[in-house]
């Protein structure tokens, strides 16, 4: 065979050599990219994706360009403590990225709080309590299992927090009394009831809730005179209409959760708690124990009690941020703490209506 047959078949082979490597590279290189667009699709691989993600899931938008990289880093900063949160493992309540993750703490206070604190409890006047003498009550209650709780509301972004708790203890004492479950107006309490500390959107107290209700002969329902999250007219003939009445109101004696334990086992109470952390604004599941302080500025229905299985006792509350908050709109709260006003003061500020 001469020189020259065997220089080219060499240089053949090597350009045979040389064009598999190439389509190998390039079998291999389509490879990788289905493999990261598998990534993309299922596993989001940045913070930018997640909060596109996020948004489609809340139906989120925003004005500009502007607002929305705000909102992002406000995102993004949640994100990361709600991960740092949950990456130690001992903690017996989880947070979430929930529809709350896009707005800082200061933002969510103010639109989702609106208990207007006695500004000086010692002077109230002192009301009788029904179940001083209680001497025995059950282990556990709920009482969504008897039938005197209404689904979880959404307040929105109005601040009457106050209004939802009052009408969820008169609908639970409707309940308990009469054998039936109706839903009773937050609207008309936000629309009419103006004159003195309850302001609608603006904040109010339960307790002053229940005057009102008092004094206007009862409480229309959720569908005569339906929610609508702003501060509004009153429709009087729609408050005429009373699906509901109570007789009056009583407080439990202030910071003794020995005293809410014999109301709530009783009917469901309206407690005032703090609520202004982090941990409470991105709450998920498990018994909170958390971070609060007792500067009250939210109202919520205690609506039962019970023991978890680690043995750790709680209450179990009723919110109004709706169904994708905490445990279906729940929250499990550390009961039976060493400070007489109960974890976020939840035993400072309670009361109920009567029947």
């Amino acid at each position: 065979m001469s020189a020259i047959l065997i220089y080219t078949l060499r240089k053949n082979m090597a350009l045979i050599s040389t064009a598999r490597g190439l389509i190998f590279l390039a079998l291999l290189g389509i490879w990788a990219s289905s493999q990261a667009t598998c990534r993309t699709l299922h596993e989001p691989s940045s913070m930018l994706e997640r909060h596109e993600q996020w948004m489609a899931r809340y139906g989120r938008s925003y004005e500009d360009i502007t607002e929305k990289e705000m909102r992002f880093q406000i995102f993004k900063r949640n994100v990361e403590y709600i991960e740092s949160f949950n990456s130690v493992g001992n903690r017996p309540y989880k947070l979430s990225v929930n529809l709350f993750a896009d707005q800082s703490n200061e933002e969510f206070q103010a639109s989702h709080n609106g208990y207007k604190r006695t500004s000086n409890p010692t002077s109230s006047p002192v009301t009788a309590f029904r179940y001083e003498n209680v001497t025995a009550v059950p282990s556990s209650i709920d009482w969504r299992k008897k039938g005197a709780v209404t689904p979880i509301k959404d307040q929105g972004t109005c601040g009457c927090c106050w209004a939802f708790s009052a009408v969820a203890a008169m609908e639970g004492i409707t309940s308990i009394t009469n054998g039936k479950s109706v839903s009773l107006s937050e609207q008309e309490v936000v629309d009419c009831d103006t004159s003195g500390e309850d302001q609608g959107c603006e904040g109010g107290l339960m307790d002053d809730a229940f005057k009102f209700i008092i004094q206007n002969k009862g409480l229309t329902t959720e569908e005569n005179y339906p929610y609508k999250g702003v501060d509004g007219t009153c429709n009087k003939n729609k408050a005429a209409s009373h699906a509901a009445t109570i007789a009056g109101y009583e407080d439990v004696p202030a910071n003794n959760e020995k005293e809410l334990l014999k109301a709530v086992a009783n009917q469901p109470v309206s407690v005032a708690i703090d609520a202004s952390g982090s941990d409470f604004q991105f709450y998920s599941s498990g018994v909170f124990t958390g971070e609060c302080g007792t500067e009250l500025d939210h109202g919520v229905t205690a609506v039962g009690y019970g023991t978890a299985k680690d043995g750790t006792k709680y209450w179990l509350v009723k919110n109004s941020w709706g169904t994708s908050w905490g445990e279906e709109g729940y929250i499990r709260m550390k009961r039976d703490i060493d400070a007489k006003e109960g974890l976020c003061g939840i035993a400072m500020e309670s009361s109920y209506p009567t029947a």
